[in-house]
C-alpha cells in the first residue's frame, strides 16, 4: 500500500466518521426535544391526577359499611 492509498483510506475513515456523527448528533437533538415534550407531558398527568385524587372522598376503613354477616 503507497502513501498516497494510506493517505486516501485515512480521508475516507474520516468523512465517514464525520457522517456518522452528524447523523448521532441529528437523532440526539431529536430524541432530547421527544423527552422535553415528554417530560412536560408526565408533569400535566401528574398535576391531573393529584386533581382527580383530591377530589375523591377519602375512603376510610370506618366510612364503608359492615359486612353483611354482622
Amino acid at each position: 500500500m503507497t502513501e498516497q492509498e494510506r493517505i486516501d483510506e485515512l480521508e475516507t475513515r474520516v468523512a465517514f466518521q464525520e457522517d456518522t456523527l452528524d447523523k448521532l448528533n441529528s437523532i440526539v437533538s431529536t430524541q432530547e426535544l421527544e423527552i422535553l415534550k415528554l417530560t412536560r407531558m408526565m408533569k400535566i398527568f401528574s398535576q391531573q391526577v393529584k386533581s382527580l385524587t383530591l377530589d375523591l372522598p377519602a375512603n376510610r376503613p370506618e366510612d364503608e359499611p359492615p359486612p353483611p354477616h354482622y
